[in-house]
């Protein structure tokens, strides 16, 4: 038996799910239950064993009851106050000059809220128009502005297609709705075409949004070209629901090629040098390991090829002088640098050496008097 119902309190409004607490509950029944805002008078839509995966929260609450005979009436008092308080509240907004449209009332089951829809271009200052709700119905009033897609929501509409929006019949959260999506799916840029009754793109745009991206992801670039093994061909147009490509030849005839044979004649662009596999290398045959030579006789002379020398071309006595030594200007760079670090400035300003270039001033003397005695 299943565990969860799923409850609708308005009939274009969002699904609750909550815990079947034992009752024998059918899709179409009424029952009462408890939510946050207090008792609500709700009907049955659907029976689940477990919670959808979009589900808000995972906390259930139990149905209390059944809905009897004075919970019905209770209802039914609260729709004829629901058109009442529209209808007062559209004076108060006359009266007041205010820049609103009253889209829907709606009364709480106990009468604890009772809240009123609207539409507006700017943000409105409705403080005054709350304190005449409050002092008629003294309850209490919230005032909640809307969209325009749950404006057509509300009030319900014929689409282009000649069927009930779907924001009406079944749709309760809207998706976002971009011009790429129109794009991809190759309509034609006509607000008047992809427009709903409510002014913005149509939500059912997003429907098939993922096969469109599934398909553009294994469809080659349009207006390309490319190299296959049957020749030159251009991509002209792409059919998602063929799964196929049309191209144009070298020989300037149109074909239309499916994607799995598009793969199989190996398409790439031109300016994109083809992979090709690369031979592997042979592996050079290791020598055979010397024998050992018996004990007696002497050892085979072990014979090495030398690799010849590489002839010097003679170069003219003024070139090689003129050529400056490399060696030697390192040599002189490295000299100096040990000059300039032997040397520190006195307080006075003069310039003295320190006592580690002395030391190395006395070894050069020592050595060249050996050299002399020698």
């Amino acid at each position: 038996m299943s565990s969860i119902v799923g409850v609708k309190f308005r009939e274009y409004g969002q699904i609750y799910y909550f815990n079947r607490a034992g009752l024998e509950l059918q899709p179409g029944d009424n029952v009462v239950v408890s939510t946050e805002q207090g008792e609500g008078l709700g009907e049955v839509v659907t029976l689940r064993d477990d919670l959808p995966e979009d589900a808000e929260t995972t906390e259930l609450k139990p149905v209390e009851r059944l809905a009897g005979s004075e919970d019905l009436s209770a209802a039914e008092e609260n729709a004829g106050l629901e058109r009442e308080a529209a209808a007062y509240c559209n004076e108060c907004i006359r009266s007041l000059g205010l820049d609103m449209k009253l889209v829907d009332v709606e009364v709480f089951f106990d009468r604890s809220k009772i809240v009123f829809y609207f539409t507006a271009p700017t943000r409105i200052d409705f403080r005054e128009l709350v304190k005449e709700l409050v002092k008629n119905y003294r309850t209490r009033i919230e005032l909640r502005q809307i969209g325009v897609r749950h404006e057509t929501q509300m009030i319900g509409a014929v689409g282009n297609c000649g069927m009930v929006c779907c924001c009406r019949r079944f749709l309760r959260k809207f998706a976002p709705v971009t011009i790429k999506m129109a794009k991809e799916q190759n309509l034609f840029l006509n607000p008047a075409k992809i427009s709903g009754i409510c002014g913005r793109l149509l939500c059912c745009l997003s429907y098939e949004q993922e096969n469109y991206e599934d398909f553009h992801r294994r469809c080659p670039k349009l207006g390309k070209k490319y190299q296959t093994d049957e020749g030159g061909a251009k991509v002209l147009r792409a059919n998602m629901f063929r799964n196929s490509v049309t191209v144009l030849r070298e020989g300037g005839e149109e074909a239309e090629i499916s994607l799995d044979d598009w793969r199989e004649i190996n398409p790439h662009r031109p300016d994109a040098p083809q992979p090709q596999k690369q031979p592997q290398p042979e592996k050079a045959a290791r020598p055979a390991p010397e024998e050992a030579a018996p004990a007696g006789e002497p050892a085979a002379p072990v014979q090495t090829a030398e690799a010849p020398q590489a002839a010097v071309a003679p170069q003219p006595a003024d070139a090689a002088s003129a050529a400056p030594s490399e060696p030697a200007a390192d040599d002189k760079t490295a000299k100096q640098a040990e000059r300039r670090k032997s040397q520190v400035k006195s307080a006075d300003g003069t310039s003295r050496r320190t006592t580690r270039g002395k030391r190395k001033r006395k070894r050069r003397t020592r050595t060249d008097e050996y050299d002399q005695n020698d």
